[in-house]
């Protein structure tokens, strides 16, 4: 994708004029025909100028993956790292989940709020700060924890430590955080996100490392745990090693005297299709074999016969409600389970009248005559007359 390519609209054009450079670069890191996958840091990208996703920013991100704009803001409204509105220049976020809470998490953010004068994703009259509070910053070890521009800048926080910092970010000075990389703003850390290296001196050397995360070193070195020929030195490989088949010759090894068999290469989809095949044939087997031998309902009670293996509550069902696909049953099998096993039985079947023509039992002769005169003003084409409701009237 080259700049001629792209033909943006007056909403995408000035940010076209100051993104697209780098915008085909984060594109060109995806296979062709996954290009829309470059959304994500593209929308980190927009932020980097205008410090949130304006609609401006939705069109060009839309028209620069050629997508509508429709799928642009399904995402940037899903994510909370995507601002709708525009930010402070220093995001400060205040865990309050569980653990956060339970140390003082939500002191922390009260105080916050009460000292800014903001509340929830509001920025301060300055265009300096936007407070938030977060779900979870994923560090319990030092909570409460407070970020800012996502990164950890209080670890075990109190609500002074934290209004000290804001009022330092408010007057232009960027403190060492507790660990971790040097604050930065938020249009900064946007760029950072959207795949771009931190070019600032020095910009990943002011935190140092805190101690629990510290804490297994500690205890490798306090019990003499080391790796077996580790070498801090080696570098790092980026393709897999080659499969070692040594485990599997001497797991299964060949007959003494035995030529070795002749390498069968076979790809990945031909080796994936013959093991699909082996569990059809299993399957397959598994099926003749159960409806060889006499099978047995957990509920029935009674052996099917072999060649059988229909549930028999199914079976019964059918017997009852028989349709075109099913076998007509034996007519006098069918009389004979009719007849009343009991004489308390054969009383209560005598005293229940059997269903008539669309009707059901036991229904009144007033009913019947509603039934039949709405049929027969049907045929007329006249509105039948609502009996039932008239006598109710009455």
């Amino acid at each position: 994708m080259s700049e001629t390519t792209v033909d943006f609209s007056p909403a995408a054009s000035p940010l076209a004029e100051r993104l697209l450079e780098p915008a085909l670069e984060i594109i060109a890191r995806y296979p062709a025909g996954r290009e829309r996958s470059a959304l994500l840091p593209l929308l980190h990208l927009v932020q980097t100028v205008e410090g949130h996703v304006s609609p401006n920013g939705v069109a060009f991100c839309a028209e620069v993956l050629g997508i509508n704009k429709a799928q642009v803001g399904a995402v940037a409204t899903f994510y909370t790292m995507y601002k709708r509105r525009p930010t402070g220049e220093y995001l400060v976020s205040v865990c309050t989940n569980t653990l956060c809470n339970v140390l003082g998490g939500q002191e922390i953010y009260d105080g916050l709020t009460e000292h800014l004068g903001v509340g929830h994703d509001e920025t301060t009259a300055d265009g300096k700060i936007t407070l938030e509070h977060a779900e979870c910053l994923a560090a319990c070890d030092y909570a409460p924890v407070v970020t800012v521009n996502y990164d950890f800048t209080i670890d075990e926080a109190t609500p002074e430590a934290a209004v000290g910092l804001v009022e330092k970010l408010r007057n232009g000075e960027r403190p060492t955080p507790s660990r971790g990389a040097r604050i930065c703003s938020l249009k900064e850390m946007q760029l950072q996100l959207a795949g771009f290296a931190d070019e600032r001196e020095g910009a990943v050397a002011d935190g140092v490392a805190g101690a629990p995360t510290l804490r297994g070193v500690a205890l490798a070195q306090e019990h003499g745990v080391a790796v077996a020929n580790f070498n801090i030195d080696t570098p790092i490989t980026t393709t897999k090693p080659a499969r070692d088949d040594s485990a599997k010759a001497v797991k299964d090894p060949a007959p003494a005297g035995a030529k070795p068999p002749a390498a069968k290469h076979e790809g990945k989809i031909a080796s994936v299709a013959k093991k699909a095949a082996d569990a059809v044939k299993n399957a397959a087997a598994a099926v003749v074999d159960k409806a060889e031998h006499v099978v047995e309902h957990r509920k029935a009670g009674a052996p099917v016969k072999a060649g059988d293996v229909k549930d028999p509550e199914v079976r019964a069902a059918e017997d009852r409600n028989p349709d075109a696909s099913t076998p007509t049953p034996d007519a006098s099998k069918v009389e004979a389970a009719q007849v009343p096993a009991s004489p308390a039985e054969a009383a209560g079947a005598a005293s229940n009248a059997p269903a008539g023509d669309g009707k059901p039992a036991g229904d009144t002769e007033r009913g019947e005559s509603i039934v039949s005169e709405g049929t027969a003003a049907r045929k007329r084409g006249a509105k039948p007359q609502n009996k039932r409701g008239t006598e109710e009237k009455k």
